[in-house]
Parts: structure tokens; C-alpha cells; sequence
């Protein structure tokens, strides 16, 4: 079994973030004791050395391995040298246990607000996923931006600028999991064989409506997948359970 704890967009600032819910989603993180953390973007506001700086800090919080892909707020004002420095490569490969293979993807443009995936990383991506086929591994796609438009956000205007392209290559290499970001609202969609699941904003204060900071938790077995809704206030939702 593996166990995987999906957040997005901390959106560390002086204004944007909030501390006090960041700490106490870090502490029920930390007791779920996931086998890694994947992280979709938005790290920081505006992209700004100090702000990376003090994302560290708070990521350091915690315990379990982090790989993270860009947001377009990470990108903005050179933040994307920062992010590469500073936190990792904007996209990677990651395969664990040799059955599960996890591709990061760098969606985010610098000081452009859409995604773009581009045809060399499409390719790229496609080429790991015909591996994992081959191989029969269990594989995750990540990035920052959705992928299909999610329901209560309004206006769609950030969608991947190639998203049909990249949904088709994604569905047609039966990806099993598509996580996203980018909206700060947790949503699940399902596409043939593929599951396209957007995380809620782990610390950012601007929310729509009543909704809460959250984040995704993933149990995936040789059985079944099962998806939950993490709120800060404690509160579990069942996103799916889905037989392999």
C-alpha cells in the first residue's frame, strides 16, 4: 500500500497566507505519516526570494518527503530560478517501491496567470507514461493547473492553454491519477480510466464562499483507491473509492 497526502497552494506572503491554519494542517499531516507529500504549486504569492525563503521554513514542518511541481504565483518575478534552486527541478520523474511511477509537469508560464504544458514536455511525459505501461506501474500525473474546469469557480480563464491536447494524451496512456491545483477548490472528476483530482488551498486566505483550507489524501492498494478531503476543522469526505 502507499499513502499519499496531495496539497497546493500555500500562497506564502505577508498578506495572502495564514499561519495559524498552515501549523495545524502540518500537524494532522504529520500524524497521518504519509509515505511522501506531493505538492501542486503556488507556494508562494509572488514568486519573491523572501517569500521562498520562509516557505522552506514552514515546509520543513513537515516529516515525510515533498515533491513539488511550480504554480503560476511561484513564477512570477523570476520566481521560477528560485523555485529550481530552492525547492527542486520543475519537472522530474519519481518511481517508488518499482510499481508506482509519479511525473511532475511544469504548467506555470512566468507572470502569466495560464497554464501551459508545451509540446517538448508533452512528449517527454508521454514517453515516461509508455514505460509505466510497459511496465504495468501504477502512475500519477501532477501539476498546477487543472486539467478539465472545475464547478464553482466561476469564469473559466485559466485553464491549460493546451489542455485538449494534454487530456488526450493523459487518457489515452490510462494515467490512474491526475492531481491539480490552481482553483483552491477540491474537486474529483473521472474520465475513462483516469482520475483527475484538484486539491483545495492548503493556507491561503481567499476562499470561495464557506468553504475551508484543506488537502487530498490518496490510500491506493493492489485493491482499490480511495480518495479523502482533509479540512482544517478535522472534518473527512470521501472524494471516491475506486476498485483497480
Amino acid at each position: 500500500m502507499t499513502f499519499i497526502v496531495h496539497i497546493s497552494d500555500l500562497h506564502v506572503s505577508n498578506s495572502t497566507f495564514n499561519e495559524g491554519v498552515y501549523k495545524e494542517v502540518a500537524n494532522q499531516i504529520n500524524d497521518l505519516n504519509p509515505d511522501l507529500i506531493i505538492l501542486t504549486g503556488d507556494i508562494t504569492d509572488g514568486g519573491y526570494y523572501l517569500e521562498y525563503s520562509k516557505a522552506i521554513e514552514y515546509l520543513s514542518m513537515l516529516d515525510s518527503p515533498i515533491f513539488a511541481v511550480p504554480g503560476n504565483h511561484d513564477a512570477r518575478h523570476v520566481g521560477y530560478e528560485i523555485f529550481e534552486k530552492h525547492i527542486g527541478e520543475l519537472s522530474w520523474v519519481l518511481t517508488k517501491d518499482d510499481d508506482l511511477t509519479i511525473i511532475g509537469l511544469d504548467s506555470s508560464e512566468p507572470d502569466v496567470d495560464r497554464g501551459h504544458v508545451g509540446r517538448p514536455q508533452q512528449l517527454w511525459m508521454e514517453k515516461e507514461l509508455h514505460k509505466c505501461f510497459a511496465d504495468s506501474k501504477f502512475s500519477i500525473v501532477a501539476m498546477h493547473h487543472h486539467v478539465i474546469p472545475v464547478p464553482k469557480t466561476g469564469r473559466e480563464r485559466n485553464v491549460l492553454s493546451d489542455a485538449g491536447d494534454i487530456l488526450q494524451a493523459l487518457v489515452q496512456n490510462d494515467v490512474n491519477i491526475v492531481m491539480c491545483g490552481h482553483k483552491h477548490v477540491s474537486h474529483l472528476w473521472k474520465m475513462e480510466n483516469t482520475l483527475f483530482v484538484c486539491a483545495g488551498s492548503l493556507s491561503s486566505k481567499k476562499l470561495r464562499g464557506n468553504d475551508l483550507n484543506s488537502f487530498n489524501s490518496y490510500e491506493i492498494t493492489d485493491e482499490y483507491i480511495d480518495i479523502i478531503l482533509n479540512r482544517v476543522n478535522g472534518e473527512k469526505l470521501s472524494l471516491g473509492k475506486f476498485n483497480r
